[in-house]
């Protein structure tokens, strides 16, 4: 998936078209000639713009962006590796006049740092990392969030007590994810448990499918993923049974399948970061925005979600809106039965960020 910069794909999008033209020969080529006093903004993907997963939902982050803000000219990078690939494209991009450039993986971090100490009049945002500069800082989004309230529709919906999920790496964001998502199906199936199986991809629709089959044939009835394709829902749709959607809306792939999605809205997010440079008020930080701040949220209910758990998963929504439900609030104990976190008592950022343990109803192992 990852490749090297003469195989990336470089496309201009002028704000109020998308004139996506071919770009042959590994070299970018831009649709109309660029208008006067618009910013220039570029995006770092490791992935494909339409791989139905994470770049999928900062492309749809991009195409807000420049609906909304029609001083706006954006580019964008596909498959981008890791390392010396992500410094070339990322310096190119500043080389070339953007004076925003968004790297969308945590992989791009070190990378990121380094171009931006060559360009110091240019803004570079960071996603899912932990390291800033005068004009570099980082963001990402509360997605834990909504994995709770997934986790929630899940819990009501299991009948084997059951649910399956399939996780990339055993990092903290991941295993973070899997903690809410099981504390949202155990606040309303206590007897429920989530079944781990790694896979130690991102993207492979293949592997993930095959993961979520095996899952499911081991009594899972309902599955859910921490990856950026399709794969485990369309699995769960060929066995008859239910999904979670993660990333954005999955419905489309597996429409008898999906109960909803813990979804990105990241074009809300884009569009403040860039109006903040335009005003001259942009300043370095680290940013970590969840549901109140429309960065993440679910998808629309599956037909087959009943009426008294969506008005459930609805109240404990807005609860979380308000910060009256925290969902990493005690007590929580962890898989030995040891109480992590106590009565009254919540995780803190600190915490939340580097996680290395399972809450209690969490069947799997984090390797070291």
């Amino acid at each position: 998936m990852l490749s090297k910069w003469g195989k990336a794909i470089l496309c201009t999008v002028l704000a109020g078209s998308v004139l996506l033209a071919g770009c042959g020969g590994g070299g970018a080529k831009k649709d109309a000639a660029k208008p006067q006093g618009k910013i220039k903004v570029a995006f770092v993907h490791n992935g494909s713009v339409n791989d139905g997963g994470w770049t999928n939902s900062h492309s749809n982050g991009r195409l807000q962006l420049l609906k909304d803000n029609k001083n706006v000219e954006a580019v964008y990078v596909e498959n981008v590796g890791d390392g010396a690939d992500a410094e070339r494209v990322i310096n190119q991009l500043a080389s070339q006049g953007n004076k925003i450039i968004f790297a969308c993986s945590f992989g791009y971090m070190d990378s990121m740092l380094n171009v931006a100490k060559k360009y110091p009049d240019t803004v570079f945002m960071h996603c899912s990392g932990y390291k800033t500069a005068p004009n570099m800082g980082n963001y990402f989004g509360r997605i834990y969030q909504a994995r709770y309230l997934t986790g929630m529709v899940a819990g009501k919906q299991t009948k084997t007590n059951l649910i399956g999920y399939v996780a990339a790496f055993p990092i903290p964001e991941v295993v973070r994810g899997i903690n809410a998502f099981t504390l949202g199906v155990r606040a309303v199936n206590p007897n429920a448990k989530v079944k781990v199986i790694w896979t130690n991809t991102w993207y492979d629709p293949a592997k993930e499918k095959q993961a979520g089959l095996t899952v499911l044939d081991a009594g899972a009835d309902v599955l859910t993923q921490h990856q950026d394709t399709v794969g485990p829902q369309i699995a769960a749709q060929e066995r008859g049974k239910y999904s979670i959607g993660y990333h954005m809306d999955m419905s489309k792939a597996a429409p008898k399948a999906v109960l909803t999605s813990a979804v990105w809205n990241w074009g809300p997010f884009y569009e403040r970061v860039v109006k903040q440079v335009q005003d001259g008020t942009w300043k370095s930080g680290a940013i970590w925005e969840g549901m109140k701040d429309n960065v993440v949220d679910i998808a629309p209910y599956g037909p087959m979600v009943p009426e008294e758990t969506k008005k459930l998963v609805d109240a404990a929504k807005k609860d979380i809106i308000s910060g009256k439900l925290n969902p990493f609030a005690g007590e929580i104990k962890d898989q030995t039965g040891k109480v992590r976190v106590a009565k009254g008592q919540a995780l803190g950022d600190a915490d939340l960020l580097k996680m290395d343990w399972f809450v209690e109803g969490v069947d799997g192992t984090i390797s070291k």
